[in-house]
Protein backbone atom coordinates (compact mmCIF):
# COMPACT_ATOMS: atom_id res chain seq x y z
CA UNK A 1 0.00 0.00 0.00
CA UNK A 2 1.23 3.05 -0.92
CA UNK A 3 1.80 5.86 1.84
CA UNK A 4 2.63 9.64 1.99
CA UNK A 5 5.57 10.40 3.88
CA UNK A 6 3.91 13.45 4.79
CA UNK A 7 1.57 13.77 8.02
CA UNK A 8 0.53 15.34 11.45
CA UNK A 9 -1.00 14.34 14.61
CA UNK A 10 -1.42 15.64 17.97
CA UNK A 11 -3.09 13.41 20.54
CA UNK A 12 -3.64 14.33 24.51
CA UNK A 13 -4.15 11.91 27.36
CA UNK A 14 -4.62 13.03 30.89
CA UNK A 15 -4.76 10.58 34.26
CA UNK A 16 -4.22 11.82 38.57
CA UNK A 17 -3.82 15.46 37.51
CA UNK A 18 -0.87 15.18 34.61
CA UNK A 19 -1.85 15.36 30.80
CA UNK A 20 0.58 14.44 28.28
CA UNK A 21 0.45 16.02 24.51
CA UNK A 22 2.42 14.53 21.96
CA UNK A 23 2.67 15.84 18.52
CA UNK A 24 3.94 14.20 15.55
CA UNK A 25 5.02 15.37 12.40
CA UNK A 26 6.41 14.17 9.06
CA UNK A 27 7.77 15.13 5.64
CA UNK A 28 9.97 13.97 2.66
CA UNK A 29 12.96 12.66 3.57
CA UNK A 30 15.81 9.94 1.66
CA UNK A 31 16.12 8.19 4.78
CA UNK A 32 14.31 8.17 8.51
CA UNK A 33 15.70 11.24 10.06
CA UNK A 34 13.79 11.20 13.63
CA UNK A 35 13.95 14.10 16.03
CA UNK A 36 12.60 14.19 19.59
CA UNK A 37 11.75 16.48 22.18
CA UNK A 38 10.62 16.07 25.57
CA UNK A 39 11.12 16.52 29.42
CA UNK A 40 14.20 16.80 30.51
CA UNK A 41 12.93 14.36 33.35
CA UNK A 42 12.23 11.37 31.07
CA UNK A 43 15.09 12.04 28.61
CA UNK A 44 16.70 8.74 30.05
CA UNK A 45 13.64 7.15 27.94
CA UNK A 46 14.55 8.71 24.58
CA UNK A 47 16.24 5.52 23.28
CA UNK A 48 13.00 3.24 24.08
CA UNK A 49 11.16 6.21 22.28
CA UNK A 50 13.08 5.86 19.29
CA UNK A 51 13.27 2.16 19.12
CA UNK A 52 9.28 2.34 18.98
CA UNK A 53 9.50 4.92 16.03
CA UNK A 54 12.32 3.15 13.97
CA UNK A 55 10.45 0.03 14.15
CA UNK A 56 7.18 1.91 12.69
CA UNK A 57 8.33 4.56 10.41
CA UNK A 58 10.68 3.56 7.60
CA UNK A 59 11.05 6.66 5.72
CA UNK A 60 10.24 10.48 6.56
CA UNK A 61 11.73 13.36 8.79
CA UNK A 62 9.69 12.83 11.62
CA UNK A 63 9.63 15.23 14.43
CA UNK A 64 8.46 14.12 17.86
CA UNK A 65 7.35 16.68 20.65
CA UNK A 66 6.08 15.52 24.05
CA UNK A 67 5.06 18.23 26.23
CA UNK A 68 3.89 17.39 30.09
CA UNK A 69 1.42 19.41 32.19
CA UNK A 70 -0.09 19.25 35.88
CA UNK A 71 -2.60 20.99 37.70
CA UNK A 72 -0.44 22.37 39.71
CA UNK A 73 -0.61 26.48 39.12
CA UNK A 74 3.60 26.88 39.28
CA UNK A 75 6.55 24.43 39.15
CA UNK A 76 8.83 24.10 42.00
CA UNK A 77 11.82 26.53 41.06
CA UNK A 78 15.56 24.92 42.48
CA UNK A 79 18.57 26.73 43.30
CA UNK A 80 21.29 23.92 43.08
CA UNK A 81 23.44 25.55 45.83
CA UNK A 82 26.05 22.89 45.59
CA UNK A 83 26.71 24.29 41.93
CA UNK A 84 26.56 27.93 43.03
CA UNK A 85 29.05 27.42 45.61
CA UNK A 86 31.27 25.52 42.82
CA UNK A 87 30.70 29.01 41.04
CA UNK A 88 31.19 31.36 43.33
CA UNK A 89 34.88 29.00 43.70
CA UNK A 90 36.02 29.13 40.44
CA UNK A 91 35.28 32.84 40.38
CA UNK A 92 37.62 33.53 43.52
CA UNK A 93 40.37 31.39 42.11
CA UNK A 94 39.87 33.96 38.84
CA UNK A 95 39.92 36.85 40.70
CA UNK A 96 43.04 35.88 42.41
CA UNK A 97 45.07 35.05 38.94
CA UNK A 98 43.93 38.12 37.20
CA UNK A 99 44.64 40.34 40.25
CA UNK A 100 40.79 41.50 40.40
CA UNK A 101 40.25 43.74 43.19
CA UNK A 102 36.38 43.69 42.70
CA UNK A 103 34.60 41.73 44.96
CA UNK A 104 32.58 38.97 43.90
CA UNK A 105 28.55 39.10 43.96
CA UNK A 106 25.13 37.75 43.91
CA UNK A 107 24.33 39.36 40.60
CA UNK A 108 27.87 38.06 39.44
CA UNK A 109 27.05 33.81 39.88
CA UNK A 110 23.30 34.50 39.02
CA UNK A 111 25.25 35.47 35.18
CA UNK A 112 25.40 31.41 35.04
CA UNK A 113 21.42 30.71 36.14
CA UNK A 114 21.32 28.39 33.32
CA UNK A 115 23.40 26.29 35.09
CA UNK A 116 22.50 26.80 38.47
CA UNK A 117 18.82 26.00 38.51
CA UNK A 118 16.08 24.65 36.75
CA UNK A 119 11.98 25.22 36.70
CA UNK A 120 10.56 22.37 36.25
CA UNK A 121 7.21 20.33 36.62
CA UNK A 122 7.15 17.58 39.44
CA UNK A 123 5.48 14.41 38.69
CA UNK A 124 5.22 10.71 38.94
CA UNK A 125 7.22 9.18 36.20
CA UNK A 126 5.33 5.99 36.33
CA UNK A 127 1.99 7.65 35.22
CA UNK A 128 3.72 9.74 33.10
CA UNK A 129 5.08 7.16 31.15
CA UNK A 130 1.83 5.46 30.81
CA UNK A 131 0.63 8.75 29.27
CA UNK A 132 3.46 8.81 26.67
CA UNK A 133 3.23 5.11 25.79
CA UNK A 134 -1.21 6.01 24.90
CA UNK A 135 -0.51 9.23 23.39
CA UNK A 136 2.23 7.79 21.03
CA UNK A 137 0.69 4.73 20.47
CA UNK A 138 -2.46 6.72 19.57
CA UNK A 139 -0.61 9.54 17.52
CA UNK A 140 1.55 6.34 15.71
CA UNK A 141 -1.91 5.61 14.53
CA UNK A 142 -3.82 8.95 13.54
CA UNK A 143 0.12 9.45 11.62
CA UNK A 144 -0.67 6.15 9.53
CA UNK A 145 -3.81 7.05 8.82
CA UNK A 146 -3.42 9.98 7.27
CA UNK A 147 -0.44 8.92 5.32
CA UNK A 148 -2.45 6.29 3.67
CA UNK A 149 -5.23 8.47 3.33
CA UNK A 150 -2.71 11.05 1.19
CA UNK A 151 -0.40 7.62 -0.51
CA UNK A 152 -4.18 6.52 -2.06
CA UNK A 153 -4.46 10.11 -3.82
CA UNK A 154 -0.63 9.54 -4.86
CA UNK A 155 -1.00 6.07 -6.33
CA UNK A 156 -4.41 6.64 -8.22
CA UNK A 157 -2.26 9.52 -9.79
CA UNK A 158 0.65 7.75 -10.33
CA UNK A 159 -1.42 4.25 -11.71
CA UNK A 160 -3.34 6.30 -13.98
CA UNK A 161 0.10 7.76 -15.58
CA UNK A 162 1.74 4.11 -15.88
CA UNK A 163 -1.31 3.69 -18.22
CA UNK A 164 -0.56 6.32 -19.71
CA UNK A 165 3.18 4.76 -20.45
CA UNK A 166 2.01 1.50 -21.19
CA UNK A 167 -0.66 2.96 -24.22
CA UNK A 168 2.58 4.99 -25.47
CA UNK A 169 4.91 1.90 -25.68
CA UNK A 170 1.93 -0.30 -27.38
CA UNK A 171 1.52 3.03 -29.81
CA UNK A 172 5.52 2.92 -30.35
CA UNK A 173 5.09 -1.18 -30.79
CA UNK A 174 3.31 -0.84 -33.88
CA UNK A 175 5.01 2.46 -35.12
CA UNK A 176 8.02 0.10 -34.78
CA UNK A 177 6.65 -3.14 -36.72
CA UNK A 178 5.33 -1.34 -39.61
CA UNK A 179 8.77 0.84 -40.32
CA UNK A 180 10.70 -2.55 -40.80
CA UNK A 181 9.43 -3.03 -44.37
CA UNK A 182 8.49 0.60 -45.02
CA UNK A 183 12.47 1.39 -44.33
CA UNK A 184 13.00 -2.27 -46.54
CA UNK A 185 11.18 -1.04 -49.30
CA UNK A 186 13.09 2.64 -49.03
CA UNK A 187 16.31 1.00 -48.91
CA UNK A 188 15.59 -1.18 -52.34
CA UNK A 189 14.28 2.10 -53.96
CA UNK A 190 17.48 3.78 -53.29
CA UNK A 191 19.30 1.29 -54.27
CA UNK A 192 17.81 0.97 -57.58
CA UNK A 193 18.06 4.39 -58.31
CA UNK A 194 22.21 3.77 -57.86
CA UNK A 195 22.49 1.34 -59.92
CA UNK A 196 19.63 1.48 -62.19
CA UNK A 197 21.47 0.28 -64.79
CA UNK A 198 23.33 -2.98 -62.87
CA UNK A 199 22.05 -5.72 -61.24
CA UNK A 200 21.25 -5.38 -57.07
CA UNK A 201 23.19 -7.63 -55.27
CA UNK A 202 20.40 -9.05 -53.14
CA UNK A 203 22.57 -10.93 -51.05
CA UNK A 204 24.41 -7.60 -49.85
CA UNK A 205 20.65 -5.96 -50.03
CA UNK A 206 19.42 -8.21 -47.54
CA UNK A 207 22.26 -7.86 -45.20
CA UNK A 208 21.78 -3.95 -45.10
CA UNK A 209 18.21 -4.80 -44.47
CA UNK A 210 19.43 -7.18 -41.49
CA UNK A 211 21.49 -4.27 -40.22
CA UNK A 212 19.04 -1.61 -40.39
CA UNK A 213 16.04 -3.72 -39.01
CA UNK A 214 18.44 -4.39 -35.94
CA UNK A 215 18.67 -0.61 -35.57
CA UNK A 216 15.11 -0.43 -35.77
CA UNK A 217 13.77 -3.07 -33.56
CA UNK A 218 13.04 -1.74 -30.28
CA UNK A 219 11.17 -5.45 -29.20
CA UNK A 220 13.28 -6.05 -26.45
CA UNK A 221 13.12 -2.69 -24.74
CA UNK A 222 9.18 -3.25 -24.66
CA UNK A 223 9.43 -6.35 -23.59
CA UNK A 224 11.53 -4.99 -20.64
CA UNK A 225 9.17 -2.31 -20.01
CA UNK A 226 6.30 -4.34 -20.11
CA UNK A 227 7.97 -5.85 -16.83
CA UNK A 228 9.12 -3.41 -15.40
CA UNK A 229 4.91 -2.20 -15.41
CA UNK A 230 4.07 -5.39 -13.90
CA UNK A 231 6.17 -5.00 -11.34
CA UNK A 232 5.63 -1.94 -10.66
CA UNK A 233 1.84 -2.84 -10.58
CA UNK A 234 2.82 -5.44 -7.59
CA UNK A 235 4.68 -2.37 -6.13
CA UNK A 236 1.47 -0.23 -5.75
CA UNK A 237 -0.57 -3.29 -4.00
CA UNK A 238 2.39 -4.52 -1.63
CA UNK A 239 1.92 -4.04 2.19
CA UNK A 240 5.25 -2.95 3.15
CA UNK A 241 7.07 0.19 1.90
CA UNK A 242 7.25 0.47 -1.60
CA UNK A 243 8.94 3.84 -2.17
CA UNK A 244 12.74 2.81 -2.92
CA UNK A 245 11.93 0.22 -4.94
CA UNK A 246 9.02 2.24 -7.07
CA UNK A 247 12.20 4.73 -7.79
CA UNK A 248 14.07 2.41 -8.70
CA UNK A 249 11.62 0.77 -11.44
CA UNK A 250 10.71 4.45 -12.68
CA UNK A 251 14.83 4.70 -13.09
CA UNK A 252 14.77 1.59 -15.07
CA UNK A 253 12.16 2.59 -17.38
CA UNK A 254 13.30 5.75 -18.49
CA UNK A 255 16.55 4.06 -19.48
CA UNK A 256 14.45 2.02 -21.71
CA UNK A 257 12.50 4.67 -23.11
CA UNK A 258 15.71 6.77 -23.56
CA UNK A 259 17.23 3.78 -25.60
CA UNK A 260 14.10 3.43 -27.48
CA UNK A 261 14.08 7.19 -28.39
CA UNK A 262 17.95 7.12 -29.29
CA UNK A 263 17.53 3.76 -31.62
CA UNK A 264 13.84 5.21 -33.57
CA UNK A 265 14.66 8.12 -36.38
CA UNK A 266 11.19 8.47 -36.59
CA UNK A 267 9.35 11.29 -35.87
CA UNK A 268 6.27 9.92 -34.39
CA UNK A 269 7.91 7.43 -32.04
CA UNK A 270 10.09 10.86 -31.08
CA UNK A 271 6.90 12.82 -30.09
CA UNK A 272 5.77 9.57 -28.42
CA UNK A 273 9.52 8.86 -26.03
CA UNK A 274 9.08 12.87 -25.06
CA UNK A 275 5.46 12.52 -23.92
CA UNK A 276 6.42 8.82 -22.25
CA UNK A 277 9.42 10.88 -20.26
CA UNK A 278 7.27 13.96 -18.91
CA UNK A 279 4.55 11.10 -17.43
CA UNK A 280 7.82 9.45 -15.58
CA UNK A 281 9.07 12.68 -14.64
CA UNK A 282 5.80 13.74 -13.00
CA UNK A 283 5.66 9.72 -11.13
CA UNK A 284 9.06 10.35 -10.16
CA UNK A 285 8.04 13.51 -8.44
CA UNK A 286 5.03 12.24 -6.98
CA UNK A 287 7.20 9.39 -5.55
CA UNK A 288 9.39 11.71 -4.01
CA UNK A 289 6.43 11.89 -1.14
CA UNK A 290 5.87 8.07 -0.81
CA UNK A 291 7.39 5.95 1.95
Amino acid sequence: MIKSMTGFSITEATADGIKVTTEIKSLNSKGLDLSLRMPRQIQHREMDLREFFRSNISRGSVTVNISIETEADTPKFIINQEIAAQCYNELSALKKNLKIKDAITLSHILTFSDKLSHNEVQFDEETVLKLISKTTQSGLKNLELMKAKEGQNIARDIVNRVKNVQEIVGKIEEISRNRVPQERERLRNRIAKLFESDEIDEHRLQMEIVILSDKLDVSEECVRLHSHFKFFAEAIQAKEPTGRKINFLLQEMNREINTIGSKSNDSIIAQNVVTAKEELERIREQIQNVE
